[in-house]
């Protein structure tokens, strides 16, 4: 059954198309694709330095990947802050600003900026409100986000959704999200 998942996935991305992937823990749905993204300013750190982050500012320069991960400093997370890290460059490229997503302080998020993003994207903090806002909740009263990656397009609206447990899959499918807008 996997096999014909990624098959599925790559022909769906291949042709430009929206690929949804759905496996986690939580009763939660992530955002539908076409729904406006909310709206949100919070605060967030590049290169262990602390700024004001706001997405409809954003969106004035291109496409915007949030992508929504659990807690700093832990495999997962580490494992997909390197992926977007090394992928950077592309984004930049399309057009794209990727910012990561976590409940966790601005203390650890400054850190986690510097050494698993390698100053090279933006991590910012999730508060109760963005959480419930993009349907990211890992669990009922728990402050922390699950693994969802969302690409918003200039307009606003969700593009892209990929919501797995598992690092792998985030950062090639935004990226490949992200490449199409740029061109049409």
């Amino acid at each position: 059954m996997k096999k014909w998942i990624v098959i599925l996935m790559t022909v769906a991305i291949a042709a430009g198309g929206t690929y949804v992937y759905h496996a986690r823990s939580n009763n939660s749905e992530p955002l539908e694709i076409g729904t406006t993204a909310p709206d949100f300013t919070t605060i967030g750190a590049l290169a262990g330095k602390e700024f004001q982050f706001s997405l409809a500012d954003k969106l004035k320069d291109g496409p915007v990947v949030l992508y929504f991960f659990p807690k700093v400093f832990t495999e997962g997370c580490t494992i997909e802050a390197n992926m977007f890290a090394d992928a950077t460059a592309e984004f930049n490229a399309a057009g794209a600003t990727v910012i990561g997503m976590s409940g966790d302080d601005i203390e650890g998020l400054k850190k986690f900026s510097v050494s698993e993003c390698r100053d090279k994207f933006a991590v910012a903090r999730a508060d109760d409100e963005i959480i419930e806002s993009y349907q990211v909740r890992m669990s009922p009263g728990l402050a922390m986000t699950n693994r969802t990656s969302y690409v918003i397009d200039r307009e606003g609206r969700i593009a892209f959704v990929h919501s797995a447990t598992k690092p792998q899959g985030h950062v090639t499918g935004t990226l490949a999200k992200v490449k199409a807008l740029s061109k049409s």
